[in-house]
């Protein structure tokens, strides 16, 4: 057992004097959630919600081959984002298994910030090290240099638009630009987790808090409130976005994962992992791998993590994620099955809930889509 102290965001007072409910993520003191996970889910769908995200991995690389570099360490074409756009990709182990999937923002011609996931920033931070060898580029650990708050749902811009005079109407999603929120310098993205349109907001830590309460009164005629880790686990599931951990692992590769479009054989050099996901990809050609899908019960029992997917009582796949829908009324999960299950309204499968067959219908990714 580890005795090392929870690690506390600028906002831990704040989350407190909140009433929130703090939960140890990741090494994080964080809040989990303030009062209903049920109404901040709403909240989110339906008008707008604020978050802490400060237990988010920054790393910055810097330098005249930090394209290079990031090109080589991550399967995406880094070289190739325009600066001020951000782009989704991986990092991977040299056999392909996912170490972990990375929002990379481009913010000038020689220098980048990766925002890993909290489990794994620190594996990141030493992979990008590791394989910063050989080229004139600097990998530096930026955890402590930023808070990050988001504010989520469809209010967000309206929110953001009466603290600052950034241009947010020309701020495209995946995206980031420098200006200043209430006064507060602010690398302002139009990146999320939710599913919903809104921004993540990185801040120096000593102005977290200002920033949190500025959103907050800007926020209070249009229904903002404060929303916990709980409720971004079943937005982004919702959405069908993965979960390091649930959906993603050093076991799986993107193809497995069915995120193959992220791995970019056609940029220039070498990158770790290529010729193992070279393979990976021409199996996945000729015989599909399990197939991430969608489940939603006909009853009320909610699926979890780990439950066996199971028709004509044989187990075909596994649930990665499951939980009650606040916007479907239903309990859903994402699972890995058999490609001979895998499409929509397959009859016959069901979800091993402690020893009974629970029906489940199979439905495409995602679950929700916010109207445009």
């Amino acid at each position: 057992m580890s005795s090392t102290a929870l690690r506390r965001t600028a906002l831990d007072a704040l989350h407190r004097s909140l009433g929130a409910t703090m939960t140890d993520f990741a090494g994080w003191d964080m809040p989990l959630r303030y009062g209903s996970e049920r109404d901040e889910h709403l909240a989110v769908r339906n008008r707008a919600g604020l978050f802490d995200l400060s237990h988010m991995g920054e790393i910055t690389v810097t330098g005249p081959q930090a394209a290079a570099l990031l090109d080589y360490a991550l399967v995406g074409n880094i070289g190739g984002v325009k600066v001020g756009r951000a782009r989704y990709t991986m990092i991977c182990r040299a056999d392909g298994g996912i170490l972990d999937d990375l929002i990379v923002y481009r913010l000038a011609e020689t220098e980048y910030m990766i925002v890993a996931n909290a489990s794994n920033a620190q594996v990141v931070l030493d992979a990008l090290t590791e394989r910063a060898d050989g080229f004139d580029a600097d990998v530096r650990d930026d955890r402590d240099a930023y808070a990050l708050i988001a504010v989520q749902g469809p209010e967000a811009p309206g929110i953001l638009k009466s603290l600052t005079d950034a241009d947010l109407d020309g701020l495209k999603y995946y995206a980031g630009l420098p200006g200043t929120v209430a006064g507060v310098p602010a690398l302002i993205a139009r990146t999320g987790y939710t599913g919903e349109d809104g921004f993540e907001l990185f801040v120096q830590p000593e102005h977290a808090v200002a920033l949190w309460q500025a959103l907050t009164e800007a926020g209070q005629c249009v229904g903002l409130v404060p929303c916990g880790l709980s409720c971004r686990d079943t937005l982004r599931l919702e959405a069908g976005m993965p979960l390091y951990g649930h959906e993603l692992s050093t076991s799986l590769t993107p193809f497995d994962a069915g995120l193959g479009r992220v791995v970019k054989f056609d940029k220039e050099g070498d990158f770790v992992g290529r010729a193992a996901l070279a393979e990976a990809a021409e199996r996945a050609a000729s015989e599909p791998p399990r197939v991430l899908v969608g489940l939603v019960a006909e009853g009320r029992r909610v699926p979890r993590a780990g439950y066996a997917v199971v028709a004509d009582g044989a187990v075909i796949g596994e649930v990665t994620s499951g939980a009650p829908s606040p916007t479907l009324g239903r309990p859903i999960a994402m699972a890995y099955v058999d490609a001979a299950h895998s499409a929509p309204g397959t009859p016959g499968v069901g979800v091993d809930i402690r020893g009974s067959h629970e029906p489940y219908e199979v439905v495409a990714l995602p679950f929700y889509k916010r109207q445009k």
